[in-house]
């Protein structure tokens, strides 16, 4: 038995520019995806051996199309792993691949693996509509497919239906419960495109995007350099007539993967790297699921507090934007934090949120803000549908 956990390193962390939905990732399967970035983590260390892999961990929040049958196995083989690797693929919906890097952190502190690669993927273009079997054979009428691309389907009617309103209108009552207006919602949503812009420009990403074979998307198509006050105004809510929610202070339904190299000390002298920053801490947490946006304020308060940290120590803070309200509402219940740690090369309302892949993107990109610091404490947290919310604490 593990007498003390051991450190856990992420050594490297790499993912594909985001896709939107039918842009140039639609043509990719999700299992390629993958494959295309678990095979850049091992490419970028030529010193690890890749059958000293003991798990790889992939999330993914669909799992009915192209990536059914455990796209982490797949992705194992399609890259061209050891077919000794194996893989597993997990799922929390909007924190599918921050769960996968926990339970890759969890399996290497406790001594079951010394080195795993970890991540998530998503193809929302390419999510496949589902026909549920019928109650009774030989049905007399028609039939009635399902999406898979998002949200809710196939519920189950013992569910409440305060429950199961749409993710949008779930942002909705979360704007309306904390009084954030159509005008807050949309300066969060242009300056997260500008920041994202100028990150682009600066060549901020340029450690951590990875290109995927085949297409080229010069980087994450759902930036608009052109958004502006009077562009975000003119747009027109989505969910209800007299709402707040449109679809330029949502997060764009998107394509994409992400994934990251995670050791134990042992682990880490073999991938002769030195690592980007030590996973100190997580937590999870829930409420209820049509507030699913404010999850992430308790789950962030548990981290910190595990990892003996408060918000004035943090150098950044990778908050998934999934809406503007929610993102808005979980800031404002973090008084002390210092917002300009908050995402500061942007977030999914302008580079994209593939549900699977979003907490791995996330995760790494907290990494790479810490690499390039030099020193300091970093936190990514996501809210979730259904009523969940995930953090994860990076510490150099």
């Amino acid at each position: 038995m593990t007498e003390r956990l051991n450190d856990v390193y992420v050594v490297d962390a790499v993912r594909t520019p985001v896709g939107k939905y039918g842009g140039a990732l639609a043509t990719v399967r999700p299992d390629d995806l993958a494959a295309g970035v678990l095979r850049a983590l091992l490419d970028r260390t030529p010193r690890l051996d890749p059958a000293r892999i003991d798990d790889v961990f992939l999330g993914n929040a669909n799992g009915a199309g192209e990536e059914n049958r455990n796209v982490a196995r797949m992705a194992v083989l399609l890259a061209g792993l050891p077919v000794t690797v194996p893989g597993v693929t997990v799922n929390r919906l909007c924190g599918s691949g921050m769960e996968a890097v926990i339970q890759a952190y969890r399996a290497i502190a406790v001594g079951d693996a010394s080195v795993a690669l970890a991540g998530g993927v998503e193809s929302m273009s390419r999510a496949p509509w589902v026909l549920p079997k019928p109650d009774h054979a030989f049905p007399a009428g028609h039939q009635e497919l399902a999406s898979t691309t998002l949200g809710w389907r196939l519920v189950n009617p013992q569910m409440p239906d305060r429950w199961t309103v749409a993710l949008g209108e779930g942002a909705e009552l979360v704007a309306d419960r904390h009084d954030i207006t159509r005008e807050a919602q949309d300066a969060f949503a242009l300056a997260s495109h500008r920041k994202a812009a100028r990150a682009w420009r600066d060549g901020l990403f340029d450690s951590e995007v990875v290109p995927v074979e085949g297409v080229a998307p010069a980087r994450d198509e759902a930036i608009r350099d052109t958004a502006s006050p009077q562009a975000l105004a003119a747009l027109r809510p989505v969910f209800r007539q007299d709402g707040s929610v449109t679809a330029g202070n949502s997060s764009p339904l998107s394509d994409g993967a992400a994934a990251l190299l995670l050791t134990d000390a042992a682990g880490l002298e073999a991938t002769g790297r030195a690592p980007l920053a030590r996973i100190s801490a997580c937590a999870v947490s829930g409420v209820e699921p049509q507030y699913f946006g404010t999850g992430p304020v308790e789950a962030v308060r548990r981290a910190l507090a595990k990892a003996g940290r408060g918000f004035d120590a943090l150098t950044a803070f990778e908050l998934n934007e999934a809406f503007a309200a929610q993102a808005l509402a979980c800031l404002r219940a973090w008084p002390e934090l210092d917002p300009s740690v908050v995402n500061p090369r942007g977030g999914a309302l302008a580079i994209g949120h593939p549900l699977g892949a979003s907490g791995a993107r996330i995760t790494g990109g907290a990494a790479h803000q810490l690499a390039a610091a030099g020193a300091g404490t970093a936190l990514a947290a996501l809210c979730i549908g259904v009523g969940q919310g995930l953090a994860l604490v990076l510490e150099r």
